[in-house]
């Protein structure tokens, strides 16, 4: 039995909210990852199966290797189909924000959003939120967005209520966002979890290899790019840095989702206790930054105090505007002085 972690209040909240919307609409973060199509997904599932009029709506384009979701191809991507998006939005009686803490995670999808009349929900699981929405339901210390989403299914209507493609979706949330279980996974709901998604009849190592093994030839090439040319490593500071510019993406033919999983790679070094990876968007003036680290070292504060960003304590990210990558190398080195006690520690 799953121990109680979101609140009473908030489950007779969010099941009122549910049970008196007809039109919802799911929206999660930019470059959405496996938790924000998971868990929008298999939410999607859930209500589609309650009788409701369900849209789900990214910012932008996401990965190929999550593509094989029921429904997936039914997302609408703001960017492309922003009419479309639009009138699904005004349509909305309830709108339910996954996998964010501040509306600045939409973008420009964040407009139609906070001007809509529609009843808000935030289920989220990242430090800090924002309160734009009617209920808002934050746990940080829960794995993943998909766990929460699991938790509240299971409170309001039990697990009865979720379909195989639901649990499919779910898993590979929780499965993503915790690098296949081997960091923020040490609670044992999350087996619990595992165990009734099973019960569901999903075939994990199925997923695992659509995740994971669905990369294109480029990609591995590019990979090989990474390790032999680009990865820094600084042995005394017990971390690493590696960067991509807009220039060699193009040159490797990359498309979104080839470098997801990269930054936890140099982590595999012996002592390694922090990677940093830096990469110039391909269709704004601005560097993506990604931070993973091990043990008790802060990721976020760091991605807080250096990179415009945040996250978790060991894996978070952030963003460098209107700046080349050189100067952004100097701003990671910079990060590593100041944090050197840590690293060294």
């Amino acid at each position: 039995m799953l121990s109680q972690k979101i609140s009473y209040t908030e489950i007779a909240e969010a099941k009122r909210m549910f049970e008196t919307c007809r039109n919802v609409v799911i929206v999660s973060h930019i470059s959405a990852d496996g938790d924000a199509i998971g868990s929008s997904l298999g939410l999607y599932e859930y209500l589609k199966k309650k009788g409701k009029q369900v849209t789900v709506i990214m910012p932008n384009y996401f990965p190929d290797f999550l593509k094989w979701m029921t429904d997936a191809d039914r997302i609408i991507q703001y960017d492309r189909h922003r009419a479309m998006a639009k009138t699904f939005i005004t349509a909305a009686d309830l709108i339910v924000v996954l996998d964010l803490n501040e509306p600045s995670r939409l973008e420009e999808l964040a407009v139609p959003i906070m001007k809509s009349n529609a009843k808000k929900l935030m289920i989220d699981h990242h430090l800090h939120p924002q309160k734009f929405c009617d209920l808002t339901i934050s746990y940080p210390d829960a794995s993943s967005t998909s766990e929460l989403v699991f938790r509240l299914i299971d409170a309001i209507g039990g697990v009865s209520s979720l379909t195989k493609a639901g649990a499919e979706d779910l898993y590979a949330g929780m499965c993503t966002d915790t690098g296949k279980f081997s960091y923020n996974a040490n609670d044992p709901d999350i087996y619990f979890i595992l165990a009734e998604l099973l019960k569901k009849g999903i075939d994990k190592d199925r997923i695992n290899r659509q995740i994971y093994n669905n990369f294109t030839e480029a990609r591995f090439r590019l990979l090989g790019y990474i390790l032999s040319e680009k990865l820094q490593v600084f042995p005394d500071m017990h971390a690493t840095l590696f960067t991509l510019t807009r220039d060699e993406l193009s040159r490797f033919s990359y498309i979104k989702g080839d470098t997801e999983g990269v930054v936890n790679l140099p982590l595999e070094i012996k002592g390694t206790k922090l990677s940093i990876y830096m990469r110039e968007d391909t269709e704004r003036p601005r560097i993506f930054v990604s931070i993973r680290s091990v043990d008790d070292f802060p990721a976020n504060k760091m991605a807080a105090e250096f990179f415009n960003g945040g996250g978790h304590l060991n894996a978070a990210g952030g963003q460098l505007h209107n700046m080349p990558m050189s100067e952004a190398v100097e701003i990671a080195k910079k990060a590593l002085e100041a944090y050197a006690k840590l690293l060294t520690a």
